[in-house]
């Protein structure tokens, strides 16, 4: 990017300069922190860190937006040029800050110096899912590590998923480590907050989806199924157990993605990401037929 003209003290008004001066309001970012309680919190997703996931945030136009925290004296940036164009334009405030602060306030070490406070995710219920016309879903059967959940939320949208099954109990939320990984990918997922991940399989089974849990054990190769001509869901377990064994028992298959190596070497994350591309590799060359 070409630099930015010289001498340039202040911005049009309105719009920040990250160059430094005074922040636009006072006030503090954030607010105390408790632990997280799901019941009283919901899904999640009030505070957007990183410059991909606030622009997304913007962009999606879904989500009230109270504020956004740019960190001061940052270099020119084509992206963090467009967060501040978008925010102008939607009349979201923007307040510069030092870094320092942002780093203090930051619940995750690559913040990129932006962050945005923002509504929680709204969630609608599974029936809703089940609505959508050729349903595609990723259950995820208490997945507790942040990093694994954003990528695997990054590789659903890419894939095309309609919706997203999470249980309200032993998951990890929508923290601020999972939006900074998904890289704005939540901004355009459906969510469904249910009780129990075994029930929300049933029902899915009597509404007729083909429910395939993902085990690196399994003798049973994804490539096997038939992916693209049926409404599917794609379940996967934490990192360290697996699918728990109630989940197991009600999967209408339980596969795993063929290995060449010696030893396992696919995370949950990544065996969703080749999981969910090959369904929608099938559903590609099945509209095609």
């Amino acid at each position: 990017m070409s630099p930015r003209p010289a001498p340039r003290r202040g911005a049009p008004k309105g719009r920040p300069s990250r160059q430094g001066g005074r922040p636009m309001t006072g006030g503090q970012v954030g607010g105390p922190r408790r632990a997280p309680n799901r019941e009283k919190e919901g899904l999640g997703g009030e505070q957007v860190e990183g410059r991909h996931a606030v622009l997304e945030l913007l962009k999606a136009r879904r989500r009230q937006i109270q504020k956004i925290y740019v960190a001061e004296a940052q270099d020119p940036s084509d992206i963090l040029d467009a967060i501040e164009v978008e925010a102008q334009r939607q009349r979201v405030p923007v307040q510069v800050i030092s870094m320092a602060r942002l780093d203090r306030e930051a619940r995750t070490e690559g913040h990129q110096g932006v962050m945005a406070i923002a509504a929680r995710l709204e969630t609608v219920s599974l029936e809703s899912l089940l609505q959508k016309k050729h349903p595609f879903l990723l259950v995820c059967d208490g997945v507790t590590d942040p990093r694994n959940l954003g990528a695997m939320l990054r590789s659903a949208d890419g894939a095309g998923v309609t919706g997203v099954v999470v249980p309200r109990h032993r998951s990890a939320r929508i923290s601020p480590t999972v939006t900074k990984t998904a890289a704005g990918a939540i901004e355009y997922l459906t969510f469904s907050d249910v009780g129990g991940i075994p029930a929300a399989i049933d029902q899915l089974n009597k509404a007729g989806v083909l429910t395939v849990g993902l085990a690196g054990e399994s003798k049973d190769s994804l490539y096997d199924l038939d992916l693209g001509s049926v409404p599917v869901a794609l379940i996967v377990g934490g990192e360290e157990k697996g699918l728990a064994a109630l989940t197991r028992k009600r999967c209408s298959a339980v596969v795993s993605i063929p290995q060449l190596g010696k030893i396992s070497s696919l995370n949950a994350g990544v065996a969703v990401s080749i999981a969910a591309f090959e369904v929608a590799r099938q559903r590609s060359l099945h509209a095609d037929k």
